[in-house]
């Protein structure tokens, strides 16, 4: 854990688009601010680390967890975070990502976007000159994955050699991060999934030689078998924003998928949690008994939400 209070970090000026661009002890050091930050706040310590500072905000798609994390996070450090729909200003449209870039990288202290192309926030990182920090993409959701590893740590107590299962659509964004930070941080990851809805080759690519060097091993099924000594089971609804369309179809091949009882007990370990990354519809891709059960830490990871975020941009800022 840290002892120092300042935040002095070598991270200052970088931006968070996935984590492909930070080496395990990176992560884990972001890991250790967010668990100090959640000591003060439980702690009631009041901060000012942000005064001075501003953030823009940009939202293509609504959010209840990251918007809140992002916006109490920064006010309550003393900071200034600025909301910007797409309503409000002209991304993408009559003016380029790029340059948008260009204006707020001369107003702002940082940026957050969350929307749909990945592309987009790589060109705010690249055009702003100000750290970007990824707040969901259709490809990736880093912030959220970092609260998803932290919660792990709380219940287990360690990381490597822990077994992640996501039960699910394995192309979606969460999917993609989880498999990307559990490869970084020696973390077993499986996805349990319909042939039709497994990873992209992009993905399995890009986190097979990671895992190999850290000792993670990564394995892809629609078997049940795959959930066998999981320590977590993960889910997230089964039709993704921007998707409403495919409802039926995505129901049909996921509804086998779903997390019940008899699926966690198929893990073979008592002590196994559930994990969703939230909104959930409870009926549909996890049972309402799972989801308000004991194993369930669904809340704990909401709220890690927020002090990840706020590591995240203490570490960056």
């Amino acid at each position: 854990m840290l002892a120092a209070e300042k935040f002095d970090t070598p991270f200052k000026g970088r931006s968070l688009l996935t984590w492909a661009d930070y080496t395990k002890e990176e992560i884990l050091q972001i890991l250790d601010y967010a668990f100090l930050v959640k000591k003060q706040a439980h702690a009631g310590e009041i901060h000012q680390r942000f005064l001075g500072k501003t953030i823009a905000l940009i939202f293509e798609k609504r959010s209840t967890r990251t918007r809140s994390s992002f916006e109490t996070a920064f006010g309550e450090e003393g900071g200034h975070p600025v909301f910007m729909s797409t309503d409000d200003i002209q991304l993408g449209g009559k003016e380029s990502v790029k340059d948008t870039a260009r204006v707020l990288g001369r107003m702002f202290s940082a940026i957050e976007f969350r929307g749909f192309k990945q592309e987009h926030v790589k060109q705010l990182a690249e055009f702003s000159g100000i750290p970007v920090i990824n707040g969901l993409t259709d490809e990736f959701h880093p912030t959220q994955a970092l609260a998803d590893v932290m919660t792990l740590k709380e219940n287990f107590g360690k990381l490597e050699g822990l077994h992640l299962c996501f039960c699910g659509d394995g192309r979606n964004n969460v999917a993609r991060s989880l498999m990307l930070i559990c490869a970084k941080l020696g973390i077993n990851f499986s996805i349990y999934s319909p042939k039709e809805l497994f990873p992209p080759k992009d993905i399995l690519d890009l986190c097979q030689p990671i895992a190999e060097k850290s000792g993670a091993k990564i394995s892809v099924s629609d078997n049940k078998s795959v959930v066998k000594n999981a320590d977590c089971l993960y889910t997230d609804v089964w039709v993704s924003m921007g998707e409403e369309s495919l409802k039926e179809e995505r129901t049909r091949l996921l509804s086998p998928f779903q997390v019940n009882k008899d699926l966690m007990a198929a893990t073979g370990k008592k002590e196994t949690i559930f994990l969703h990354c939230l909104p959930a519809v409870k009926g549909q891709e996890v049972t309402e008994d799972v989801f308000e059960s004991p194993a369930s830490k669904v809340w704990d990871e909401a709220e890690n939400r927020k002090h990840t975020i706020k590591a995240i941009m203490l570490a960056l800022i």
